[in-house]
C-alpha cells in the first residue's frame, strides 16, 4: 500500500472505530473486563446524595467544608491481538476481505482497550510468528498497531495456530486478555488453545465469508487454495457439487464450534458481509449478564 493511501486508510479506520467505541462499545467493554480494584485519585466537596462512607474527615476538618474521596477503577489489563495473516485471509466476496475485516475488528478492540486505560499488544502470525509489538497504552501506539496490520506483507502463506498460541504464551508472563482473530482454517491446535486459555483468557474471533458455505452456480470454474497454491476445477452448475461443498463447510464449522464448547471457550463469530460491531456488542452484553 502506498504511503499516502496507508495514512488515509489508518485515519479512516481510526475515525470509524472511535465513533463505534464511543457510541456502542466502550461501556460494554468496561462492564465485562473489569479491573482489580479501586485507586484513590482526589477529593472534592461533598454534594447531597454522596455516599457518606467516602467522606475524607481529615480534609473536611482542615478546610472547614465537607469533602469526599474520589476513586477510579484500577484496571491495568493487558489486551493482546493475535492476528492471522495467512493467505486465506485475503479471501472476500462481498463487502471486504477477511484481512480487512480483521483489521477493523482489531481497531475496535484496541480503541475500546485504550479508552479504558488498558495496554494493547500485537502478534501477527502465519505458519510462523512474523510480527510482535509489546503491549503499550495510548492512541499513538494503537495507530501503530493498525498501521502494522493494514500494511503487513507476510513472508509465508500457511497457518500454524498452535505455534502462534505457544509463542504468545511463552513470552507473555502476565495474565492477558487475548483476542485471536482468524478464520481458524488449521488443524491440531486444540491442545495449544486449551493450554493458552488456562494461563490467559483467549477469545477466538472467527472471521468467515459467505462463499465459504455456499458456492454460486458459475459453471466449470477454477479454484485455488490460497495457502498451498493448488488449483483444481469444479463444476459449480452441479447441484450435487454445491451441496457436497456446503455439507463439508458446515462440518468443518461445527467441528470448530465443538472445539470451543468442549474447552469452555467463548467465541465471537464475524462475517465479511455483515456488521462486525453488532456481534461484539452482543458478546459483551451476553457475557456481562452471565457474570
Amino acid at each position: 500500500m502506498l504511503r499516502k493511501e496507508l495514512i488515509k486508510a489508518v485515519k479512516h479506520l481510526e475515525l470509524v472505530a472511535r465513533r463505534a467505541v464511543n457510541d456502542q462499545l466502550a461501556g460494554q467493554y468496561q462492564s465485562v473486563f473489569k479491573g482489580r480494584g479501586m485507586d484513590f485519585t482526589d477529593v472534592r466537596e461533598y454534594q447531597p446524595g454522596d455516599d457518606i462512607r467516602v467522606i475524607d474527615w481529615n480534609v473536611s476538618a482542615r478546610t472547614g467544608d465537607m469533602h469526599i474521596k474520589q476513586f477510579v477503577e484500577e484496571r491495568e489489563l493487558t489486551v493482546l491481538l493475535l492476528v492471522d495473516a495467512s493467505a486465506s485471509q485475503t479471501f472476500g466476496t462481498v463487502n471486504r476481505s477477511k484481512q480487512e475485516t480483521s483489521a477493523e475488528l482489531a481497531a475496535l478492540i484496541a480503541f475500546s482497550a485504550i479508552k479504558n486505560n488498558d495496554r494493547v499488544g500485537l502478534f501477527i502470525f502465519t505458519d510462523e510468528m512474523e510480527t510482535f509489538l509489546p503491549p503499550k497504552k495510548g492512541r499513538k501506539h494503537v495507530l501503530r498497531v493498525i498501521t502494522e496490520i493494514l500494511d503487513f506483507k507476510p513472508k509465508s502463506r500457511g497457518t500454524d495456530l498452535a505455534a502462534a498460541l505457544e509463542y504468545m504464551s511463552r513470552i507473555t508472563r502476565k495474565r492477558a486478555l487475548v483476542f485471536a482473530i482468524s478464520d481458524f482454517q488449521d488443524e491440531n491446535f486444540e491442545m495449544s488453545l486449551n493450554i493458552a486459555n488456562r494461563r490467559h483468557e483467549v477469545i477466538p474471533v472467527l472471521v468467515e465469508d459467505p462463499m465459504e458455505f455456499e458456492l454460486p452456480d458459475m459453471g466449470l470454474a477454477p479454484f485455488q487454495d490460497p495457502e498451498t497454491g493448488e488449483v483444481f476445477m469444479a463444476d459449480t452448475s452441479s447441484k450435487k457439487v454445491r451441496e457436497n461443498f456446503r455439507i463439508a463447510a458446515l462440518r468443518r464449522h461445527n467441528k470448530l464450534l465443538h472445539t470451543f464448547r468442549k474447552n469452555k471457550i467463548d467465541h465471537i463469530a464475524i462475517r465479511t458481509d455483515k456488521s462486525h460491531i453488532e456481534p461484539l456488542v452482543k458478546y459483551f452484553r451476553t457475557r456481562a449478564k452471565r457474570h
